[in-house]
């Protein structure tokens, strides 16, 4: 087993090696490699039922569930799914079950045991007032734009926000439900931003994934860090396809006992009957054409202390409660950006399959994935764009990294490639 990191950070050697060494261990039960390419700001201060495999494989690309599986799966679901008051079919083939928000599986927590719902943060971050002038001055330019360059965030191709597919429907989940979906510093921070590029990158191996999301991280990698994440990602596995699906997970023990994905375990409360929490998302980037995104935000409500998320520039999702942790019933200590494959060396040699778009950062705008506009929230829940971030590559022949800064897109990167080939062994 072995890893392969790609990051901005200003990380020590130790505490490479440790971050190094849990990543390791990161969702153990797929004992595979994974591969990892992000970009890492730390700012340390000495820091449902959606089925776990899918029950409607594809027979064109992996082989279906076998009756084992599928048993194991089944008990699982009977214990956390809840009755529907709606079902809602996809056009994807998903199925959306609205489940009454008091009814769903985050409540069955032991720590959740008399927990009242908060039906809406306390506060939202506020954006400092340059940051504010530069992205007012940002979407003037984005308008006027209409010649391109190769790799600093400009393209006459147009940019536009991805939502969900199961919203062509036309149907939606009513009021006072959630959506879920069957199928998968010495600076303090308080929460980070970035809009994320969509794509549809290919899988080699059924049981491999590749994702690209944010990190919210505090406490020891080698015994029990705590971690926010949410993002996109594409696993056959977790979900029967290969379509990029927007997801989540939380850790309080660096992975070992406690957390999950998406809506797998109690946890995460979902406030929010207009988004299913691991549906595909639509639609996705194309190759030197029209690109797609989504913007994700996760902060500390500054009052009662949940973490929350919020899709888009509007749309709050729901919150990790405070209870569920322990450094991060604090603060944060370091925040990442960026992409993770696992490498399952099918026949002993690096996976085919992709990071982001699956072309190298060189490659830019229209053909390689990116982040854009890196925020953190500081200690007074203002927003603030990502002034000095570093990258490392352990291996830029499978998977690399570029960042830059503009006006319109503050600091970003381009970043991902399509691991074996040649050069990527």
């Amino acid at each position: 087993m072995f890893h392969q990191f790609l990051w901005f950070s200003s990380m020590n050697e130790m505490d490479r090696r440790k971050r190094d060494n849990c990543r390791s261990n990161i969702r153990s039960h797929m004992m595979k490699s994974t591969t990892t390419l992000f970009v890492l700001v730390i700012l340390f201060s000495s820091s449902s039922s959606l089925n776990v495999f899918a029950l409607n494989y594809s027979t064109q690309y992996y082989k279906p569930v076998n009756s084992f599986r599928l048993a194991r799966i089944e008990r699982h679901l009977s214990k956390i799914n809840k009755p529907p008051i709606k079902t809602i079919q996809s056009p994807d083939g998903d199925i959306i079950d609205c489940v009454h928000r008091h009814k769903q599986p985050a409540l069955d927590h032991p720590l959740l045991k008399d927990h009242k719902i908060q039906r809406v943060p306390s506060s939202m971050p506020k954006r400092k007032e340059e940051t504010k002038r530069v992205e007012e001055e940002s979407e003037m330019m984005m308008k006027r734009r209409s010649s391109s360059d190769n790799v600093n965030g400009s393209s006459s191709s147009s940019s536009s926000h991805a939502w969900q597919t199961w919203h062509q429907s036309g149907e939606r989940c009513p009021k006072g439900t959630h959506a879920i979906a069957y199928t998968g510093a010495s600076e303090e921070v308080y929460g980070a931003k970035a809009t994320i590029n969509v794509w549809d990158p290919s899988i080699e191996v059924g049981n491999e994934f590749s994702l690209s999301q944010i990190w919210v991280l505090s406490g020891s990698f080698d015994s029990d860090l705590n971690s926010i994440e949410a993002g996109w990602q594409v696993s056959p596995e977790l979900y029967g396809d290969n379509r990029p699906r927007l997801f989540t997970y939380w850790t309080s023990d660096a992975y070992q006992e406690t957390g999950c994905y998406n809506l797998l375990c109690s946890g995460f409360v979902q406030i929010n009957h207009e988004i299913a929490i691991g549906a595909s998302i639509s639609p996705v980037s194309s190759m030197s054409s029209n690109q797609f995104d989504i913007t994700i935000l996760i902060w500390k409500d500054p009052k009662v202390g949940n973490w929350w998320m919020r899709f888009g520039e509007d749309t709050l999702v729901g919150y990790w409660p405070a209870r569920l942790f322990t450094h991060l019933t604090d603060r944060a200590t370091m925040v990442e950006w960026g992409g993770e494959v696992v490498n399952s060396r099918l026949s002993g040699r690096h996976t085919a399959t992709h990071m982001g778009s699956g072309k190298f950062a060189e490659e830019g705008f229209g053909r390689a994935s990116y982040f854009r506009n890196l925020e953190v929230v500081d200690a007074d829940n203002s927003l603030s764009s990502v002034a000095e971030v570093s990258t490392l590559a352990e291996n830029t022949n499978c998977y690399d990294i570029k960042s830059f800064y503009s006006n319109d897109w503050g600091t970003y990167f381009y970043y991902g490639g399509p691991g074996n080939n040649p050069q990527c062994t």
